[in-house]
C-alpha cells in the first residue's frame, strides 16, 4: 500500500483506448536543455490526440501537472500554473482537466464532501483506498481483485476494456482519533 505522502509520478502517460503512449522525461535529467525540447513536444502531442489546438496555457499546464507529486485537485493545479503565468484562468485549468480526464490522461479520483483529485495516468494500473475522513489516498495493486473483475465481466458476457475501482474507509490513524 502506498501513502500519498510517499507517491512518486510515474514518467509515463499512455491513452487506454488507443496505443498512443508519451514518455515524460524526468524533471531532474543532466540534459536539460535537450530534455526540455523532448518534454515540450511530448506535451504537444498529449494536447493534439486530445483533438484540441496547441496553446501556451496548455502546455503550462502540463508542465504543472506533470511535476506535481500525487493526487492534485483542480485548485491546487491552477495555483501553481498561476506561478508560472498569471493570466491562465481557473476556467482553462479545468476545462484541460475535464479534457484529459476524457482522453484518460488522467483519472479523477472524487470523494463525497472533498474536491475531486487529477493524478496522471500510467501504463501501470493501480487502484485507490481513499479515507472518509481526512482524504488520504492510498494507492495499491491486487491481482485477485483483478482477475475476480476479468472473471465477473465475463460472466457477464463483458469484454472488460477499462475500470476504476475507488474503495472507501477510514485510515488508521482516523480509526484512532474518530
Amino acid at each position: 500500500m502506498t501513502d500519498l505522502r510517499d507517491f512518486n509520478l510515474r514518467n509515463m502517460i499512455s491513452r487506454a483506448d488507443e496505443s498512443v503512449s508519451v514518455a515524460l522525461p524526468r524533471p531532474n535529467d543532466e540534459k536539460k536543455k535537450s530534455m526540455q525540447k523532448k518534454e515540450l513536444e511530448n506535451y504537444k502531442k498529449i494536447i493534439r490526440t486530445l483533438n484540441i489546438k496547441v496553446t501556451q496555457p496548455r502546455l503550462l499546464i502540463l508542465q504543472a501537472l506533470h511535476s506535481s507529486q500525487g493526487h492534485i485537485t483542480a485548485q491546487e493545479l491552477f495555483e501553481k500554473v498561476q506561478k508560472l503565468d498569471s493570466s491562465v484562468g481557473f476556467a482553462t485549468v479545468f476545462r484541460m482537466l475535464k479534457s484529459l480526464s476524457e482522453g484518460r490522461f488522467v483519472t479523477e479520483l472524487r470523494l463525497k464532501g472533498h474536491s475531486t483529485r487529477y493524478e496522471v495516468s500510467t501504463a501501470l494500473h493501480h487502484d485507490h483506498m481513499t479515507c472518509q475522513k481526512c482524504g488520504l489516498i492510498c494507492e495499491f495493486e491486487n491481482e485477485q481483485i483483478e482477475k475476480l473483475q476479468r472473471e465477473v465481466a465475463g460472466n457477464l458476457g463483458f469484454l472488460l476494456t477499462y475500470h476504476k475501482l475507488e474503495l472507501f474507509g477510514l485510515c488508521p490513524v482516523c480509526q484512532k482519533n474518530p
